[in-house]
């Protein structure tokens, strides 16, 4: 089958649209099948900022990449133009630790994490991994970017840190490592019975910021995004100029940035503020903050010219 010239300059354009980009099914932030969701889960481990191109919104793109790759599955990963592979080429050169020299991305230093699992907790792994493991599998503990958590059964790689810990061998990824170093592992009663818990002091936690700091922050003109979670009509009742109103568009903008950039929220009282930092956390974002009492706070404190509500 043949590709017509006007569909292979559309892709030719999205390919050097961006030094890596991923032809997947739906998009970073929800993947549409489980092979775009792994090589998603494998990338934000190693960069920040990449292109994804939603292969389910064009037929004629979703077509097009197989015949313009000679490559028959979806997803399809290029970097610097050229075609890497799909799902199982990209999992197999993370395990070996080639991906690194093909993102041109420098590997993290191999520490060995300290990790605390509680004797319960201990026990119920070693269980666990008598009943479930398979010839050649061990238990791993990864902690993705956005700071997520999971324990697993899989076959050890070359990326993979032996860990020991109260009689437990944990495999953890040399990419997880400084995320993991002093978790806390326990065992505690679930309303579905007992289940892991894991607690990691690296994770970012929300920052509260009083009006009299976002103040400072604005009168200094520093460089942060300033965001507003209420309603577009309380945004038209009153607002602070310099915030931005949360909409679709908006979010999916922030949503793009680097994790490590500073997001303010506000809003009326500070509650919807709180949720919608704590959403961005979950996200991998770092540097987070929520203004105490809200805009009502402000316009009490700091500026009453802003009406209350």
């Amino acid at each position: 089958m043949n590709l017509d010239e006007a569909t292979r300059g559309r892709i030719d354009e999205l390919i050097q649209g961006s030094p890596v980009t991923l032809f997947m099914k739906g998009n970073r932030e929800a993947p549409q099948c489980g092979f775009s969701a792994k090589v998603i889960s494998i990338l934000d481990d190693y960069l920040g900022d990449y292109q994804t191109v939603d292969v389910l919104s064009d037929g004629e793109i979703r077509e097009g990449i197989k015949i313009y790759s000679s490559w028959p599955t979806i997803p399809q990963l290029y970097v610097k133009g050229e075609f890497l592979g799909g799902c199982d080429i990209i999992t197999e050169m993370a395990g070996s630790g080639e991906l690194f020299e093909a993102l041109g991305v420098d590997p993290p230093e191999a520490i060995v994490p300290e990790i605390h699992v509680q004797d319960d907790a201990a026990e119920a792994l070693r269980q666990a991994a008598a009943q479930n493991a398979e010839p050649g599998q061990f238990l791993h503990l990864d902690v993705s970017r956005d700071w997520q958590t999971s324990l697993s059964m899989a076959a050890q790689t070359s990326m993979d840190i032996p860990v020991e810990a109260n009689g437990v061998t944990l495999m953890v990824s040399r990419l997880s490592a400084a995320r993991a170093n002093g978790i806390n592992i326990s065992l505690v009663e679930t309303t579905n019975g007992k289940g892991f818990k894991v607690d990691n002091p690296n994770a970012p936690t929300l920052s509260e910021m009083s009006v009299q700091e976002l103040k400072a922050l604005l009168d200094a003109k520093e460089d942060f995004e300033f965001i507003d979670v209420r309603t577009p009509s309380e945004f038209e009742t009153a607002r602070i100029s310099a915030a931005v109103l949360l909409d679709e568009s908006e979010y999916q903008r922030l949503s793009q940035l680097p994790k490590e950039t500073k997001i303010v929220f506000i809003c009326h009282h500070g509650p919807r503020g709180v949720n919608a930092a704590e959403q961005f956390i979950s996200q991998g974002f770092t540097n987070v903050h929520n203004v105490t009492g809200g805009l009502d706070a402000w316009s009490a404190e700091i500026d009453e010219s802003v009406p209350r509500y």
